[in-house]
């Protein structure tokens, strides 16, 4: 997986010459949209328009996040009828986003980018800084 410089898009490696495998993987990580959708996937399954109402966002902003995610393997989805239902393909994925929340913590900075357990709440609207520690 690799962005395409042109279009934004993750691409497969084949695709993009000279790019880092990692560099792809943080880079569609790197968008407070798609943290938003992976948090709401985490949860389970969601069509589009699901999404879309629980997130607040327009069918297109959501569907070209759900492209990038897809791209990159990170999100797959299943034809039932005319839906298509997406999910997490990978489940490794939450275990990177404790760990960033425990280097984010570590270097000052509060955030929670997994939903709760039961909640499905989670802040991937800005880094708060953490107890005792000034905003810079």
């Amino acid at each position: 997986m690799a962005i395409d410089d042109t279009t934004g898009r993750c691409v497969r490696m084949d695709i993009a010459v000279g790019v880092l495998p990692a560099a792809a993987l943080f880079h569609s990580l790197a968008d407070e949209t798609r943290l938003r959708i992976v948090a709401r996937l985490a949860r389970g399954e969601a069509r589009v328009v699901d999404l879309t109402a629980e997130l607040g966002l327009a069918q297109s902003t959501v569907s070209k996040h759900l492209a990038c995610l897809r791209d990159c393997g990170l999100v797959d989805y299943r034809a039932e009828g005319r839906q298509s239902f997406y999910s997490l393909t990978r489940p490794e994925l939450m275990d990177l986003l404790a760990s960033a929340e425990q280097l984010l913590a570590a270097t000052g900075h509060a955030v929670t980018l997994r939903p709760a357990p039961g909640t499905g709440r989670h802040d991937c609207d800005g880094v708060a800084p953490a107890a005792g520690k000034a905003a810079t």
